[in-house]
């Protein structure tokens, strides 16, 4: 008897709902959750953070790659840059040697080159000490060397061999004042050699002083980069730790998931009251109205009505506690209640007509949701009855 009486009231609610006007008022916060399905938002909130972590993962680990391969990159020009520097440093060796050389010669040459004048200054004070002494010779002293000759051709001969001495003075003069020209122009030749190569010393250090401050660069980007490959590890290691975390949490969702699935089932095989059989308490309207309005205030009428009669469905189900009190108290099932909203509302009495009238119809036994006693936003894979933007099952 009392299913037929239960069907009637489900054939009532449905000839009402098609009579239901939206409400002319929405709750500032709009939205509403469902009574117990709490678990289906903690599902969808840690699949979109499992997923929100999934794409840091990814873009860390892309830029993991791309921090790699930039430092490959670096190494590999730090490695030809070390070869440049070890050219460079060779030829500045060679060069050192060739200017130490260098300067060996000019040392010799200077050398050369003092002799070379003591030599020349040597001859010319001969020559310069012979022409005096000829020239402060007394006549008689050249009369008695005339008639000290003999004859005419001992005369010939004296000055013949005069001459001569004096010629080949004159030859080993011009010979070393030639040795020295040679060995002043060999002295500006090594001057300039060496000048030369101490410009390729200059260009070759500066080649060094180069080369060294790309290597630093190079060494110091190698670091940084190096540094922000640990932090993307890191971060890597820290996304997936919190991946794994949000899959177990998942797990246990699900799991929880399932078994309220199962009690909405159980609630729907189980013993239902006629809402003849309710006993109302003073204070029942009222505090489903006020749960109504901060469940459902922003949703059209239709949708008032369905949160009312998941409350009412409860409370005819063995499954649930026998009261509107107690199904709405009941430790983690509405939302309102946990946060402190519903106290807060029942406060001011903050419930809107179409709240109120929403609470009178469920409690007459109204339902436009049938033996649904969990409702929510559609989530893909859940059927139920969609009223407005949600789904009650």
């Amino acid at each position: 008897m009392k299913s037929y009486k239960r069907a009637g009231v489900v054939l009532a609610a449905v000839l009402l709902a098609a009579t239901f006007e939206p409400a002319p008022w929405a709750a500032p916060d709009g939205a509403f959750v469902s009574a117990t399905s709490k678990t289906k938002e903690e599902i969808d909130r840690t699949e979109k953070e499992k997923d929100t972590l999934q794409d840091e993962l990814d873009k860390t680990q892309e830029n993991l790659g791309t921090l790699e391969g930039k430092r490959d990159s670096l190494e590999k020009e730090l490695s030809y840059l070390n070869a440049q520097m070890n050219q460079v440093v060779e030829n500045l060796e060679n060069l050192d040697g060739q200017i130490r050389g260098k300067e060996q010669e000019i040392a010799d040459t200077q050398e050369a080159l003092e002799e070379a004048k003591d030599k020349e200054e040597w001859q010319y004070e001969s020559m310069a000490a012979m022409v005096r002494c000829m020239y402060e010779r007394q006549e008689d002293s050249y009369l008695t060397a005339l008639l000290s000759a003999g004859s005419l051709s001992g005369l010939l001969n004296l000055a013949d061999q005069m001459e001569k001495v004096a010629a080949y003075d004159q030859k080993m003069l011009d010979a070393y004042i030639n040795n020295r020209m040679l060995i002043e122009e060999q002295e500006a030749r090594l001057q300039a050699e060496k000048t030369e190569l101490e410009g390729l010393i200059a260009q070759a250090q500066a080649e060094r002083d180069k080369v060294s401050g790309l290597i630093d660069q190079a060494s110091s980007s190698i670091n940084q980069y190096s540094n922000q490959i640990s932090d993307a590890e890191r971060k890597a290691l820290a996304y997936e730790a919190e991946i794994q975390k949000k899959e177990e949490d998942l797990d246990y969702l699900r799991q929880k998931l399932a078994e309220e699935i199962a009690l909405s089932q159980a609630a729907a095989n189980g013993v239902w009251r006629n809402i003849s059989e309710v006993a109302f308490s003073e204070g029942d309207r009222k505090l489903l109205a006020n749960l109504i309005y901060c469940e459902a205030g922003g949703e059209p009428y239709d949708g008032q009505v369905a949160v009312g009669s998941v409350v009412i469905n409860r409370v005819l189900s063995s499954q649930y506690p026998d009261t509107v009190v107690g199904v709405i108290y009941q430790g983690g099932q509405f939302s309102p209640v946990a946060s402190g909203r519903l106290d807060l509302a029942l406060a001011a009495d903050l419930a809107t007509d179409s709240c109120y009238r929403a609470a009178d119809t469920a409690m007459s036994g109204v339902t436009n949701v049938g033996n649904c006693v969990y409702f929510r936003t559609p989530i893909e894979g859940l059927s139920g009855i969609n009223i407005g933007g949600h789904v009650f099952y």
